[in-house]
């Protein structure tokens, strides 16, 4: 089965100068249940279809299927998901032997930047760039299907 392992940070300084390149995505959720998510996204000119499983004790590991489907499939199936959209630039920056995927949320979500590392293993080290602030991995309020349904302009 395919794992999806990743570690997840709250983003403190400038990244932007470091990307070496960025895209623009919008998904929505077919289905945002905890522990087995559908979600449709459209990343620039291209539709994915994505599922995945609940995530491990520490929110490190889940099983995670991913295809791409024709960008008009992907904007019919926008319109079959639950109400919320996530906007986000992605900014891709290296680190060491691995790339931290930056995400810079707009709308119910502005204010919030987000860096994720994909890792091979849960224990495997990695080089944390300059601007990588608090760690929130296994944090449910972060991620994406739940802040459809709870945005983080409206966090206390």
């Amino acid at each position: 089965m395919p794992q999806e392992i990743e570690r997840k940070f709250l983003v403190t300084g400038d990244y932007k100068s470091q990307a070496y390149a960025q895209s623009h995505i919008v998904q929505g959720y077919i289905s945002s249940a905890r522990g087995k998510t559908v979600r449709v996204r459209i990343r620039d000119t291209k539709g994915y279809l994505t599922i995945k499983g609940a995530a491990n004790a520490s929110g490190t590991s889940r099983y995670e299927w991913e295809k791409e489907i024709p960008l008009n499939e992907a904007e019919d199936l926008m319109k079959l998901c639950e109400p919320g959209i996530i906007d986000k630039t992605r900014y891709l920056v290296r680190s060491g032997n691995h790339t931290f995927e930056v995400d810079e949320f707009y709308g119910e979500n502005a204010g919030l930047v987000v860096a994720e590392v994909e890792l091979s293993a849960e224990n495997e080290p990695f080089e944390k760039p300059d601007f990588i602030g608090q760690e929130v991995t296994g944090d449910v309020r972060y991620y994406n299907s739940q802040l459809m349904k709870c945005p983080f302009t409206t966090w206390e």
